[in-house]
């Protein structure tokens, strides 16, 4: 069975649906509260964290250019939606505690620090969790490419996916009913059969920096502290399928 490396650095990709809770969009404010309780759990234990969040809950802007609105203009109003996320689940965080800082790749000083390398790491020496917002602060490019950029500047040694199922199939397991679940897979079967674990910059860029790629539930309570424990149901890709 493959045995899961210890991690300490790690960094949390959240997808902007995980914060509807059972709404169909926005910000569901228990849910928030939950995720944040999860993040302070595993703060407490010892690992250094940040976050990425997505911001599809509110604004997607491969569907608002789909309707119309140029693909840059789009891309833009997307990362200022994750920016919405971020001080969010900021706000949610320093409710329990845990002293957090926003950085945005799109400066706005008024709101949050700009994203500076050096200042995040020192903030994460501090044990201070670092949310990343705006994704790289440019257009044509994911959240998941701004965090697996971010997980490299920042020398984490795993990227955790918080999704809605828990891990990586071999088929869509909504449709396939017999879809199998990998334990571990490698990167480069990732690609090559476009499993949809990340886009595919962002899986080329964990790969080409040994980044793990850890994929989970995190809609299950308490599962991310169980996860990053070894424990609990989850995917690997690496660079060495079993």
């Amino acid at each position: 069975m493959y045995k899961r490396p210890r991690f300490n650095r790690v960094l949390l990709k959240l997808s902007g649906e995980v914060l509807m809770g059972p709404g169909q969009f926005g910000i569901d404010p228990a849910t928030v509260a939950r995720v944040a309780d999860e993040i302070r759990a595993a703060r407490e234990a010892g690992y250094q964290l940040c976050i990425v969040v997505g911001g599809g809950n509110i604004f997607r802007g491969l569907a608002a250019t789909a309707r119309g609105i140029e693909r840059s203009s789009a891309d833009y109003m997307g990362m200022l939606a994750t920016v919405m996320n971020a001080i969010a689940v900021q706000n949610a965080l320093e409710n329990l505690g845990v002293d957090t800082r926003v950085q945005s790749a799109i400066p706005m000083p008024t709101v949050c620090e700009p994203f500076i390398r050096r200042r995040a790491e020192r903030h994460m020496e501090k044990g201070r969790v670092v949310i990343f917002a705006a994704g790289t602060g440019n257009p044509f490019f994911t959240t998941d490419s701004g965090a697996a950029l971010r997980a490299a500047e920042m020398k984490c040694d795993a990227l955790f996916k918080g999704t809605s199922v828990d891990g990586v199939y071999d088929a869509d397991p909504k449709k396939v009913k017999e879809a199998r679940r990998y334990d571990c897979v490698s990167f480069n079967r990732v690609l090559a059969d476009d499993l949809k674990v990340m886009d595919a910059s962002a899986t080329a860029l964990c790969r080409d920096n040994n980044i793990p790629i850890v994929v989970f539930n995190i809609r299950e309570q308490g599962n991310f502290s169980r996860v990053l424990k070894g424990d609990g149901v989850s995917t690997i890709v690496c660079n060495e399928e079993e």
